[in-house]
């Protein structure tokens, strides 16, 4: 289609009065509205008013510039209809050939913290409804809407004097594609200012543009890319680009760490922590939580919720390590660090949101809220004839902390603020209280006078019995199940204090 008549208007002023050179010196005739006209006509294009079309003055301080059935008409006509091109004629109105428009910087408005007032006027109208009819009309009228796009038309307008239907089918996707995006944003902010906020609606509202490619995805035959504003959370300092799998674990491992208020280091390995612990200082932290499965730890990702400083460091670079999460690293630490150059060092600025938790499923989507619930004291419950000691009790809250970020099946082992031995998903539970014995038995660790904690109710009284030989002291989990008494009846006979939650953590 040869581009003949073109209305411009844009907020992103990028790469415009070269795209609009090339539209000219073509013998396209230019249309615009406001900015977008002042800086055509600062750059000698010949570029007209969309006034002139609409014999109609830009009214409502450019609320109503373009909306207009001499604007819409014109993009709207089907070029293969006698009938609309006849009622065109009888107006004397005439067709437009391309739009391009890019929208009101809405997200970036409310990313600045700007006030309501302000947000609202940065709620595109115009833009939104002549992107539409350009791209429903797409046969008849091309449609650009980001800057990124100019050298592909300008492209075909120099080379073959039109732009091609194949190329104007795919803008059309896009434009589709934008608006949606657009749509979605303003809906989550209302949703959020005067709606239901994140609550599980009838509708749910995703509104993220493509942040980063990512090299594939879980493997190499599978594409994949992150959608959000990862900047807003963690800032890279230093490593080649981050993967599918690197993001999965990074949000798993600062997600743990930001539960405890203590100096924590928290190491995980697809997802899973093969090391928690907590401690005075991170240092001792790391060192504890190494110990745990200093095998697994190989090729892992370490978060912690303190300053890495130069000692630390040191330690860090002993093994292979993926990523290194922390809120601030010294100057020190940042060049010993450094000195592996693929090794990604992560800066992490604030804790990541709460967020509707969505995963594909069925030909669908599954949906629901964050597993945010907090155990507080008000919620536990001595099942037992024995009640666990003031240290043990502290444990039990810890371990029951990390086993909500394991796969179910999932029970830890820990004592003194340390992770000694985990099992994760396994479809046998008593599997993973052997999988933990193991693992504390290959690292040294002894279990005597531990706690354990399970995500989910015993199903049997033999996870109690494997527990026992083991030697821990104490467990917290649940509770639920209808073979609760035997579990209790067990514990009290093997003198192991049980603690009920009434909380599952099941984790998929």
């Amino acid at each position: 289609m040869k581009v003949k008549r073109v209305l411009i208007s844009v907020t992103d002023k990028t790469g415009l009065v070269e795209f609009a050179n090339v539209l000219a010196k073509k013998g396209a005739e230019i249309f615009s509205t406001g900015g977008t006209l002042k800086v055509l006509q600062g750059a000698s294009i010949n570029a007209k008013s969309i006034s002139d079309v609409t014999n109609f003055p830009e009214i409502l301080d450019g609320r109503v510039k373009t909306l207009h059935p001499a604007v819409f008409a014109g993009i709207l006509a089907k070029r293969d209809m006698k009938s609309h091109l006849d009622q065109l004629d009888k107006l004397k109105l005439s067709l437009f050939d391309m739009v391009v428009v890019n929208l009101y910087r809405f997200e970036e408005t409310v990313a600045s913290g700007a006030g309501l007032e302000t947000i609202v006027e940065n709620i595109d109208i115009g833009g939104p409804s002549l992107i539409r009819a350009a791209a429903k009309n797409y046969e008849g009228c091309a449609v650009v809407v980001e800057p990124s796009q100019y050298n592909e038309v300008a492209a075909e307008i120099n080379n073959k004097g039109e732009v091609s239907l194949d190329l104007m089918k795919r803008l059309a996707a896009k434009a589709f594609e934008k608006v949606a995006e657009y749509d979605v944003a303003i809906a989550g902010f209302y949703m959020e200012k005067f709606g239901d906020g994140r609550s599980l609606g009838d509708s749910i509202f995703v509104a993220e543009h493509k942040d980063m490619d990512l090299r594939y995805g879980e493997n190499p035959h599978q594409s994949a890319g992150y959608y959000g504003s990862f900047e807003k959370y963690f800032e890279k300092l230093h490593g080649k680009e981050l993967s599918y799998n690197n993001l999965v674990d990074i949000d798993a491992a600062q997600r743990l760490v930001h539960e405890f208020d203590e100096p924590t280091a928290v190491i995980i390995k697809h997802t899973n922590p093969c090391g928690v612990a907590a401690a005075q200082d991170v240092f001792k932290a790391y060192t504890k939580a190494l110990r745990t499965d200093s095998k697994s730890a190989f090729g892992g990702i370490v978060a912690f919720n303190r300053k890495v400083d130069g000692m630390l460091a040191e330690q860090l670079n002993q093994i292979f390590l993926e990523v290194v999460i922390a809120p601030e690293f010294s100057h020190e630490a940042l060049e010993l660090l450094k000195k592996k150059k693929d090794r990604r060092l992560m800066l992490s600025k604030s804790k990541l949101p709460d967020d509707i938790q969505m995963r594909s499923s069925c030909g669908g989507v599954l949906a629901q809220t964050a597993d945010n619930i907090v155990l507080n004291d008000n919620d536990l419950r001595v099942v037992t004839s024995r009640k666990p000691s003031e240290s043990e009790l502290r444990d039990l809250k810890f371990a029951y902390i990390v086993c909500k970020h394991v796969k179910s099946n999932a029970i830890v082992f820990v004592k003194d603020g340390m992770t000694l031995g985990s099992g994760a998903g396994q479809m046998s539970r008593i599997d993973s209280v052997k999988i933990a014995r193991m693992k504390a038995d290959e690292a040294g660790l002894d279990l005597k006078g531990s706690v354990v904690a399970s995500d989910a109710f015993f199903p049997f009284a033999d996870n109690v019995e494997e527990i026992a030989k083991a030697g821990a002291a104490a467990i917290i989990q649940p509770g639920g199940s209808v073979r609760d008494s035997e579990s209790i009846e067990a514990a009290d006979k093997l003198n192991i204090a049980m603690v009920f939650t009434g909380i599952r953590h099941f984790k998929h």
